[in-house]
């Protein structure tokens, strides 16, 4: 008699490797559709822009915007302040080196003039009237020592007729020795008058010079003061057009205040910004070009500001050889200034992707134009067209120069 066997139910051991078999392939399953995914984006491939990789001459300059300016401004400030009278020329007039621009009036410097006249003809009166002094005090003294030289000869007779009388014996010694005193007093006498001549002398000489020093002194002071008359007159320093005139009739100009300009258009040159990125690499002698017409024209930088305003720094730029026809203040010029020497470089079009990556980093296509790839590379220079890439690219190949926002993170676009 045949015994049934059970069938038994459940997980058997033999049925282990089967069920570890089937997890792992499940795994690899989700891994591929998932896990494989991770940093992959889908994107649009008619929201982009793509572009390809160059292998060119590279031009390295920057293209701004310059503004034509006088080569030179002059500024107007009066020297004397006053009262507006007459306004001889309206801004834009042409003018004339020494040409009136405008007239003042000082009341308070004619009161000075005045008060200064005056003070110079009273010491000239001084002075002639010290001169007279002097002169009479050195006549007098001359006719004092005229005198004592007549009373030296006197005495000196009297003294050599006592001393032939005392020598006959037809005198006492008294009076000889008495004729002899009177004689050498006499001559001392004369000896300190001529001292005291050459002293007087010597004052009033020391004392003329000084008065006539001051008076000299005095005389320059009136002709500066009248000069400062003179100023009050404004007048053109330079040849060329009256650019501003900031005064009216009446109204009262401090001495150094600015009050206009005057534009020196004997030569133009052009103003330009340049954004601050380029403030190391700019500097004078730089040439540049800009085309007006079907010509074509060379600038040189001629100054360099330092300072930087709003991302920008200002340079000043003057004509080498021709000029434009018919050329103006305030007419805008395109200028290409050139930073180096033109080379073969890789390159790569101009976008807005380097706003994202710094030029850091790309998306580069691959050969089906299916996916992106982000690949580092390295950016060295740029012009207004193309940035030279140092590594990290091939010519041929194709990247996205498009905007990034919208890519995250990701380093993978899938392309639909």
């Amino acid at each position: 008699m045949d015994i049934q066997i059970e069938k038994k139910k459940g997980v058997q051991k033999k049925h282990i490797p089967y069920i570890i078999g089937g997890a792992v392939l499940l795994a690899l399953i989700i891994w591929a559709i998932f896990g494989n995914n991770a940093g992959t984006m889908k994107v649009q491939a008619d929201s982009m822009t793509t572009a390809s990789v160059l292998q060119g001459q590279f031009d390295d300059f920057v293209r701004t915007d310059g503004r034509v300016q006088p080569i030179s401004v002059v500024y107007l400030s009066p020297e004397e302040g006053g009262i507006v009278m007459d306004k001889v020329v309206e801004e834009g007039s042409q003018v004339k080196k020494g040409d009136i621009i405008i007239r003042l009036s000082n009341s308070s410097l004619d009161l000075s003039i005045l008060s200064s006249e005056a003070e110079l003809a009273e010491k000239q009166n001084l002075l002639r009237n010290t001169q007279i002094s002097m002169e009479q005090d050195r006549l007098n003294n001359l006719n004092e020592k005229l005198g004592l030289n007549l009373e030296v000869e006197r005495k000196h007779r009297a003294w050599q007729q006592q001393d032939r009388l005392y020598q006959e014996k037809l005198n006492s010694r008294e009076e000889y020795i008495q004729a002899k005193e009177d004689y050498e007093l006499a001559i001392k006498k004369n000896e300190l008058i001529i001292q005291r001549l050459e002293q007087d002398s010597i004052f009033r000489l020391a004392q003329v010079n000084q008065m006539q020093d001051n008076l000299d002194n005095m005389e320059r002071n009136v002709l500066l003061i009248r000069q400062r008359k003179e100023h009050l007159n404004i007048i053109s320093p330079i040849d060329g057009e009256l650019g501003l005139l900031d005064v009216e009739l009446g109204q009262n100009i401090s001495s150094g205040q600015s009050i206009g300009q005057i534009n020196d258009l004997s030569d133009y040159k052009v103003e330009a910004n340049i954004d601050e990125h380029y403030i190391d690499r700019v500097q004078t002698g730089l040439d540049a070009t800009f085309e007006r017409g079907e010509k074509s024209y060379k600038l040189r930088v001629r100054k360099v500001y330092p300072e930087v305003r709003e991302g920008q720094f200002r340079i000043d730029l003057v004509f080498e050889g021709e000029r434009p026809d018919k050329i103006r203040s305030g007419q805008t010029y395109y200028i290409n200034l050139q930073l180096g020497q033109s080379r073969e470089a890789v390159m790569i079009p101009r976008g807005t992707f380097f706003q994202n990556t710094g030029g850091t980093w790309i998306f580069v296509l691959n050969e089906d134009g299916t996916k992106a790839y982000r690949r580092n590379i390295r950016i060295s220079r740029q012009n207004p067209q193309y940035y030279e890439v140092a590594e990290g690219l091939e010519p041929g190949e194709q990247v996205i120069v498009s905007n990034y926002d919208a890519y995250g993170d990701n380093k993978v676009l899938l392309l639909k």
